[in-house]
C-alpha cells in the first residue's frame, strides 16, 4: 500500500470511529457503569469486531451478506434483536453509582465485557456494507491483499483504541460524578434509549440493490 493511499485511509478511519453509532455508546456505557480502567475493555471487543468484519470482507463472505437478501436479513436482525436487548437491559439497571474496586463482587467480568463488544461489531451488516464501499477504494489489486488488509485492520483498530478511550473516559469522568440515584437512573435509561435507537436504525437499514 503506497504511503499517500494509506494516509488517505487513515483519515477516513478517524471519520469512522468518531462517527456515533452503537459502538460508541457501548463504550460511554461501559465507561458510565464500570469506570475507565474497566470499561475500556468494551473497547477491545469492538475492536475485535471490527477485525472480524474485515475478515468476512476479506474472505468474500461479505459480498454474501450484501447480495443475499437471507444472508443480510438474519444478520440484520439479529443485529437489531441484540442491540434492542442491550438497550432493555441498560434502561432497567439498577440506579447506583459508578463500581469501585471493592466492588469486585457486583462488577461484570471483562471478559463478559468484551464477548458483548464483539457481538455489537460482529451482527452488524451495515458494517460489512460500508467496508465493502470503502475498502476497495484503497486496496491495490496488482499486489498482494493480504498484507493491505493487516494494514487496514492495525489502523481501524488504532483509531478506535483512541477514539472509544475518549467516549469512555468521558462517561467515567464526567457522568461518573453523578451519585444522585434519580441522575443514574435518568442516565441508565438514556444509554438504553440509544441502544435501541440504534437498534432501530439498523432495522431501516437496507442493502443496496
Amino acid at each position: 500500500m503506497e504511503l499517500s493511499t494509506w494516509l488517505a485511509f487513515f483519515a477516513a478511519s478517524w471519520a469512522i470511529s468518531i462517527s456515533p453509532g452503537a459502538g460508541a455508546v457501548a463504550a460511554m456505557s461501559a465507561g458510565l457503569n464500570h469506570g475507565f480502567r474497566r470499561g475500556y475493555f468494551t473497547t477491545f471487543g469492538l475492536i475485535l469486531g471490527i477485525w472480524l468484519q474485515v475478515i468476512v470482507v476479506s474472505l468474500g463472505l461479505g459480498a454474501l451478506v450484501a447480495t443475499s437478501s437471507t444472508a443480510f436479513l438474519v444478520v440484520k436482525w439479529l443485529g437489531v434483536a441484540y442491540l434492542v436487548w442491550l438497550g432493555i437491559a441498560q434502561w432497567r439497571a439498577p440506579a447506583t453509582p459508578m463500581v469501585t474496586k471493592t466492588d469486585e463482587g457486583a462488577l461484570v467480568t471483562r471478559r463478559s465485557m468484551v464477548l458483548r463488544a464483539v457481538m455489537i461489531n460482529a451482527v452488524n451488516p451495515k458494517g460489512t456494507v460500508f467496508l465493502l464501499a470503502v475498502v476497495p477504494q484503497f486496496m491495490n489489486l496488482a499486489q498482494p491483499l493480504l498484507p493491505q488488509y493487516l494494514i487496514i485492520a492495525a489502523t481501524l483498530g488504532f483509531t478506535d483504541l483512541v477514539v472509544m478511550a475518549g467516549y469512555t473516559v468521558l462517561a467515567a469522568r464526567v457522568l461518573g460524578t453523578l451519585k444522585s440515584p434519580a441522575h443514574i437512573r435518568a442516565m441508565n435509561r438514556t444509554f438504553g434509549g440509544l441502544f435501541v435507537v440504534a437498534g432501530s436504525l439498523l432495522a431501516l437499514f437496507k442493502r443496496a440493490d
